[in-house]
């Protein structure tokens, strides 16, 4: 009966090919071996699939059962007496119709009935993954590894083993130690004492090939003696016989330069030997002068910590978490004709007033750039200033010796027409007081320019501010003496000198926004006064060579300052007279500092060129010090006269800041 059946499997697989010399008969195999191969084949000839899915058929199938050729496997299983899972799998999958259709390399196999890896030489690689060179990446999500020939999956090895059983392989196999993963095959591969040798030395930093010597002698193919013939007639290059121009400029730039600024005091000189250079000039002078270092200096032990540089460094948050600050530049007002050294916006943030060299006040429309109004002044423009008041239309206009009320006649008509009323409702006291400033309305021709009074003062303005309420303001004379700064009122026309001496040349002055207070900014401090009780409250020492502009926090409770040796200065008014923080982020000397009305930041504009927008988030804990952080450089200037931006102001509402500059445009960064 058994060779009944292993007759008909041998039948079934000559039917398979029509027309196809017969092979030859194989030597017949033993009845038990027919019965267990071809038991499952004739189980499953109806037809009928076994029903597993491509994962159960990975836990079943591992990589060895699943190579190149299928069917040359399954023949070689029956060569070979398999049994087991793996080959009752390989079975289940083989159905009727595969077995008719064979393809002629298992009726090949089959005839010559032998191992296929008998004529393999053992200088051949083993190679049993036959997917191709492809990253194994790709298949990391899938239950095979690739495909063989006949299009069929390989599936990946079953690996179930977790941490347990790797330590009770390490510690009963004494090979465990040289045994490595191959990630083509995913099998588990011994290395040799010559592969584990080659890892050593290649760790060691050696070379892998254990016969090279990298020390042996070196050829030596010039020598000492003279020839006929050169080893090369290469001609001499000229810059061997020629001086070199590079080391002549080198030279003319270290002739140009300070003795301080030398890298080196002396030029080097090149000698043909080492005898031929002489002794060293002032070695005798270095000498001495290393002696006296020895013994002058003081002995004391300096106990090193070891700290980190990372922890000196202050955790300060990301720019795109303080947010809204300026970043692009948005618009471009032109028109001037020379650079703009003043501006001023409007309370409401509508208008934008400019002075420049040119001799005139552009007014513009913030949103539009569109200059709605120029003013010829007659001179310099040194200071513009808009009344912040709501409800008063009028900007100051600092002009040579004389301070000029402009009416630009823009926005709400009941605005500019209650303006021109408050001016036209003063009536002249009987006997004028003596005054330091004389006041005069204006011409009929000049009102229609917009002047409404001219306050003269007989020496050149620098300086013009206004008071929060808009009923005061307060002028800088480029002068020397105790009237440097006066006090005007607009209401009763009256100007007054509030100091008796001078404590040096005036640069700033500046209203303080909440209470009574005037600061006033010289060369090298700024004096705080209280102007009820007429005396002196504090005095801040900035530690600047030259201050240059002042601006204070709408809580008044902080101050900043500017300084011609490239400083921002920040006071802490209620902290100490010195400096809270000095930030040092320009290049060149700081011409406008300026604080926003409602967001915390404040900008400070150089001659660098840039605009350099920080926040500074003041806290109404006392105990909690200010934060501030640069979060952003503006930049848009080109450089004129050597000089960059000259002013610098926050728009009223939005976190828009303006700047001119010496090449005569108003930048607007949004």
């Amino acid at each position: 009966m058994a060779g009944a059946r292993g007759a008909g499997c041998a039948t079934a697989a000559t039917r398979a090919r029509p027309g196809k010399r017969p092979p030859e008969p194989e030597p017949v195999p033993e009845p038990e071996e027919l019965s267990l191969l071809c038991a499952p084949a004739l189980s499953l000839g109806d037809g009928r699939d076994s029903g597993l899915s491509d994962r159960e058929e990975s836990v079943f199938s591992g990589l060895e059962d699943s190579g190149s050729d299928s069917s040359a496997d399954t023949t070689a299983e029956e060569e070979n007496g398999a049994s087991g899972d793996e080959n009752h799998s390989g079975m289940e999958k083989t159905t009727g119709q595969q077995a008719e259709t064979s393809s002629p390399r298992t009726e090949e196999m089959r005839v010559q009935g032998g191992d296929e890896y008998a004529e393999d030489s053992s200088d051949e690689e083993d190679v049993r993954n036959t997917v191709g060179n492809v990253p194994l990446e790709w298949y990391d999500d899938f239950p095979h590894v690739g495909y063989d020939l006949d299009g069929k999956r390989i599936y990946k090895p079953i690996r179930t083993r977790d941490e347990l059983d790797q330590f009770l392989d390490k510690m009963d196999d004494p090979d465990y130690w040289r045994t490595v993963q191959d990630r083509m095959t995913g099998r588990d591969v011994r290395l040799t004492d010559e592969q584990v040798a080659l890892v050593q030395r290649l760790q060691r930093g050696q070379f892998g090939d254990v016969s090279f010597d990298p020390y042996e002698p070196a050829v030596d193919f010039f020598s000492g003696d003279l020839m006929i013939h050169p080893v090369t007639n290469r001609p001499a290059d000229k810059r061997s016989f020629i001086p070199s121009l590079v080391e002549k400029e080198k030279r003319l730039a270290w002739e140009q330069q300070e003795p301080a600024e030398r890298k080196l005091n002396f030029l080097p000189r090149k000698f043909p030997s080492l005898r031929a250079v002489p002794a060293y000039g002032r070695f005798i002078q270095e000498r001495f002068e290393r002696c006296l270092d020895l013994y002058l200096c003081p002995r004391q032990r300096k106990m090193r910590v070891n700290v980190d540089p990372e922890d000196l460094i202050p955790k300060l948050p990301r720019p795109r978490d303080l947010q809204p600050f300026p970043t692009c530049q948005a618009l471009v007002y032109r028109g001037h004709g020379d650079l703009v050294r003043c501006l001023s916006v409007s309370p409401g943030g509508q208008w934008l007033a400019s002075g420049s060299d040119d001799g005139s006040v552009r007014l513009w429309e913030v949103a539009t750039a569109r200059c709605m109004r120029t003013v010829p002044v007659g001179g310099v423009v040194r200071s513009v200033a808009w009344n912040p008041h709501p409800t008063i239309c009028l900007v100051a206009v600092a002009v040579e010796d004389a301070v000029l009320l402009l009416n630009p006649a823009l926005g709400d008509r009941l605005v500019v027409g209650s303006t021109d009323q408050l001016l036209s409702g003063f009536t002249p006291p009987a006997e004028p007081a003596l005054q330091p400033a004389h006041w005069l309305e204006a011409s009929e021709e000049e009102r229609q320019e917009g002047l409404r009074l001219r306050i003269r003062h007989g020496k050149p303005v620098t300086q013009v501010t206004w008071h929060g309420r808009g009923d005061y303001m307060a002028v800088v004379l480029a002068a020397p003496g105790h009237t440097q700064v006066l006090i005007h009122q607009l209401s009763r026309r009256r100007s007054q000198s509030p100091f008796r001496r001078s404590h040096g040349q005036v640069q700033r002055v500046a209203f303080h926004p909440v209470r009574p207070f005037l600061l006033v900014a010289s060369q090298r401090s700024v004096r705080l006064y209280h102007l009820l009780r007429q005396e002196l409250t504090k005095k801040l020492m900035p530690n600047c060579k030259w201050v240059s502009s002042l601006a204070v926090h709408p809580a008044g409770d902080n101050v900043i300052c500017g300084s011609y040796d490239s400083k921002l200065v920040w006071f802490d008014l209620d902290l100490s007279t010195r400096p809270y923080r000095v930030l040092r982020h320009h290049k060149k000397a700081l011409r406008a500092v300026a604080f926003h009305p409602q967001y915390p930041l404040f900008a400070s504009g150089s001659d660098d060129g840039s605009v350099i927008v920080c926040h500074g988030m003041v806290y109404n804990d006392l105990l909690q010090n200010p934060l501030l952080v640069p979060v952003k450089v503006l930049r848009g200037h080109v450089l004129t006269r050597d000089l960059g931006v000259l002013d610098v102001a926050f728009h009223p509402t939005q976190p828009w800041v303006f700047s001119s500059g010496a090449d005569g445009t108003i930048r607007l960064f949004t």
